[in-house]
């Protein structure tokens, strides 16, 4: 099963509960944040972290402080103990999400803004920008951001991030069906899409095609309760 958790970042003026939850990542991870000149960006790199650990506590009865990280050549964070989940975390807009698996996973959430459509010649292959521009006009900016996380989370699930080219693969929408067309190693995976709500939308690409029906919303309570 790939579960999938999400959490709405909220400004903060509650300097304690700040405090409190700050207090439950590692060391290195409250340096990085500190470093964010804005609250948001902060706040964001706080509740990524935040949320991957309780989505790991949940699924593996592990408690937080027993949990150990690394990060790849890529600086793709993974996991030490327990080794056998694999988990990756996206941000934007009000959202922070979460997808945890028993095998390579990898998710993208994005927040629906305007866009200029020159963009995806560069990172679509030439049939994806064709599809994009044979969409209904109301149809096309959601079109494009379902496209844009549905390539993010691939290339994340496959461990390289934005080192693999977006469009060195095809992603192919048939009647609700995704594929995907590559040469790459990573061939044969899975993908899900989400629309949490009217301006964010999220995509999950993993080895396993048994996905959670709908993201799990938690609260920074459920945060406190089950890491602190």
């Amino acid at each position: 099963m790939v579960h999938i958790y999400g959490i709405q970042i909220k400004t903060f003026s509650n300097k304690k509960l700040l405090y409190s939850l700050m207090k439950l990542v590692s060391k290195n991870k409250r340096e990085r944040i500190k470093k964010f000149m804005f609250q948001q960006d902060s706040l964001r790199c706080l509740f990524g972290a935040l949320l991957s650990r309780y989505a790991i506590c949940k699924i593996s009865n592990y408690k937080n402080d027993e949990l150990k990280f690394n990060v790849n050549s890529y600086n793709k964070p993974f996991l030490i103990k327990p080794n056998s989940l694999y988990f990756n975390t996206s941000h934007s807009g009000r959202w922070v999400v979460c997808a945890v698996a028993n095998n390579p996973v990898g998710i993208d959430v994005e927040y629906i803004k305007s866009i200029d459509f020159d963009i995806a010649k560069t990172f679509f292959t030439k049939e994806e920008y064709i599809n994009l521009m044979n969409q209904d006009i109301k149809n096309q900016k959601r079109y494009f951001y379902l496209m844009w996380t549905l390539k993010e989370s691939y290339v994340k699930a496959d461990g390289r991030g934005l080192s693999l080219p977006l469009n060195s693969f095809s992603i192919d929408i048939k009647n609700d069906e995704i594929s995907i067309i590559t040469n790459n190693k990573l061939n044969l995976c899975y993908f899900k899409k989400y629309y949490i709500d009217n301006l964010h939308i999220s995509s999950v690409c993993s080895l396993s095609n048994n996905f959670c029906s709908e993201i799990n919303e938690v609260t920074v309570y459920d945060l406190l309760e089950t890491l602190s």
